[in-house]
Formats: structure tokens, sequence, C-alpha cells
């Protein structure tokens, strides 16, 4: 008499296994803060790569045979759009037939208002507990359509963490609205928090507009110490992924303090003070607060 296999006796008495789970659906980010914000949502229905690393400056960033070959085989891509990687394009040819989402889709853009990149969209969008709903929403859309049979699960992690981020928000925002009027300026060396700023209420400055553009000239210190002396701020901050030796330029010759360094870009590695994106908003919106309140 003929033996069956294990399987083909399930398949003989009508009872076949069902078709194995879908494996994972590989994410493809353009940089950090979007790689954790997506892990956020997929969880553990997705592997989430970032192209950039930790720390990196993405404006300008140049990608390397190793960062093609990492981006090999994702299922779908998220970035930014508004300009911001200004090399993102040229990465995807590599990737073949992939679709990419721009996260910024839906956000009122904040236009540059000096500089070489007068008149374009100010590309920092996620810098917003406001705008971070939409990237959020767009997130969800990406994961649901690539991946449909988990799309209830995306959802419910998205809005679980929407809610997170305007928890986390609530005490910075009130603490920034009890300071006087003429104390709410923040002034930065990139102009990299506008939607920030907008959301809180404050006055923006910055030694230059954006990475990509010229940085730290004469005139562009002399118009910030005119500023910071005839408004009398009191304090100036620094961007992570870059020197802050202009921005203490400026400290040193009005008197102002030297706040420190504020994240947007990039996150850190898992050891570092700003290793989620959520931590990124708070550790730069605390940052911002302690300046601003702290005694002279």
């Amino acid at each position: 008499m003929r033996l069956f296999t294990v399987l083909g006796l399930f398949i003989a008495l009508g009872l076949a296994p069902a078709s194995p789970a879908l494996a994972q659906i590989k994410v493809l980010t353009s940089f950090t803060v979007f790689a954790d914000m997506a892990r956020n949502v997929a969880r553990e229905h997705a592997e989430v790569v970032s192209i950039t690393r930790e720390g990196a400056e993405i404006h300008m960033f140049r990608p390397t045979p190793g960062d093609i070959k990492r981006g090999l085989g994702a299922n779908v891509v998220l970035w930014n759009g508004l300009g911001l990687e200004t090399w993102f394009e040229r990465y995807l040819e590599n990737l073949g037939n992939v679709k990419a989402y721009t996260l910024s889709d839906g956000v009122e853009p904040i236009m540059i208002a000096e500089g070489s990149y007068e008149g374009r969209a100010n590309p920092h969008g996620w810098m917003s507990t406001g705008n971070a709903i939409i990237y959020i929403d767009n997130i969800v859309r990406a994961l649901s359509e690539t991946d449909p049979d988990n799309a209830k699960a995306y959802a419910a992690n998205g809005e679980s963490y929407k809610a997170e981020i305007a928890a986390t928000f609530a005490p910075i925002r009130a603490a920034i609205e009890s300071l006087p009027e003429q104390k709410r300026w923040l002034v930065t060396s990139e102009a990299a928090f506008s939607y920030l700023a907008k959301d809180f209420g404050l006055k923006e400055a910055s030694i230059w507009a954006i990475n990509a553009d010229s940085q730290g000239s004469p005139q562009q210190v002399r118009r910030i110490i005119d500023l910071i002396r005839d408004n009398e701020i009191p304090v100036i901050f620094s961007e992570s992924t870059v020197s802050p030796k202009p921005a203490q330029q400026v400290a040193r010759e009005t008197g102002a303090a030297y706040g420190g360094v504020l994240y947007v870009d990039s996150l850190s590695t898992p050891d570092g003070p700003v290793p989620t994106y959520l931590d990124l908003l708070r550790v730069t919106s605390e940052t911002i607060v302690a300046g601003l309140t702290a005694k002279p």
C-alpha cells in the first residue's frame, strides 16, 4: 500500500492547511525620523529601513552603493518631498518598480522668506505637532495600500501614536504660552523650526534659511546680531547636524545665551538623546522652553 506524505494525507481528506501568512513587508524611508514613525505605525507587520543613518545631514546626502543595496527589495518607500531630499529621485531609480509616497502631502507649506531659496517651501513639515497627524495618516495610508490584510492594525496603531504625541506636548505648549509676548522668539542656526514656531506662537529668525544654502556668512551673522540686540532676545540655538560655531559667535557678540542643540533632520543612536521621533520633538521643545525661561 502506498504511503501518503503528511501533506498528501491532508489534501486527500480535504484538510489542506491554509496558505502561510504574508511575510512582513519591507518599508524604506528617506531618513531616520520617518523610519521611527513608520515603525510605530507598522509594529510587527513590517521591516522598516532608513536610507540615511543616525546623525546624517540629509539635504545634500550622497548615497553609496551600500545605501542602494540596503533599499533593494522594498515594497514601499516613504519620503518627505518639498525639495528636502535633493538626491532621492535619482536613488529611487535604482530600486525598480516600487511605489513611493510623499509624506508631506496635505501639509500647508511655509515659504522661505530670504536667501537663495526664497519663495520655496520650507521642507521641515514634520517639526509640527499638528503636521505630525498628517504625516502619520499618510504613513497609515501607504502601509494599508501596500499590505491591505493589516490595514486595521495600521489604522489603530496610527491613532494610538497620534494620541501619544498630543499628550506629550500639552504641558510644553502651556509653558510657552505662559511666556510674555516679547520673549516668544526662536532664533536658530537653520530655519528648520518654522512649523514648530508657528505651532507654539513663536517669532522665528535664523542665521541661514536651509542647510543646503551658505552657512554663517558675515552678512548673515551681522543681521542676526542686530536682530537680537534690537529685540533683546535672550538665547540662540543651533541644529544638531551643523556646526554650532556661528550661533556661538552670535551669542558671544550679543551677550545672549547659547541655548544648545535642537534636533530636526536626524535621530540619534539608541543610546543618544533622541532615539525616537517623539524624543526629538520633546527634547527640542524642552530645550527651547529652558532657553527662553532661563534667568539671566
